[in-house]
């Protein structure tokens, strides 16, 4: 069972004459409503501990590996400036680059020499 809401007012507080205001902030002139707090249920407790689970990025495919890849510095602000100029990230766009050459399915020339 959820938590029950506070009655929203009828009107916005700024439409609100002095006695209007007054009576709907009075809640608020309370001193130490701490003590009047209880420990939570334990269905209070499934409900918090669900709302305070973050969710984490979305799924996609097999889900996502974290890897390190070392980049020539020169390539990579080349391709931080491509992935902002058209408004993706960096992971995108290396992704998109990866997907290009698998489907190609041909092998990319190999650099010899420095």
């Amino acid at each position: 069972m959820r938590p029950k809401k506070p009655k929203a007012s009828a009107k916005p507080y700024w439409e609100m004459n002095t006695e209007e205001l007054a009576r709907a902030t009075a809640e608020f002139d309370q001193e130490f409503i701490v003590d009047t707090f209880k420990p939570l249920t334990p269905e209070q407790q499934r409900e918090w501990r669900r709302i305070k689970r973050k969710l984490g990025r979305p799924r996609k495919g097999k889900g996502a590996k974290v890897i390190s890849v070392s980049v020539e510095r020169g390539l990579l602000a080349r391709s931080d400036r491509l992935a902002k100029k058209l408004g993706i990230t960096r992971a995108a766009l290396i992704a998109q680059g990866l997907e290009h050459m698998l489907e190609k399915k041909t092998p990319a020339r190999r650099r010899t020499g420095t």
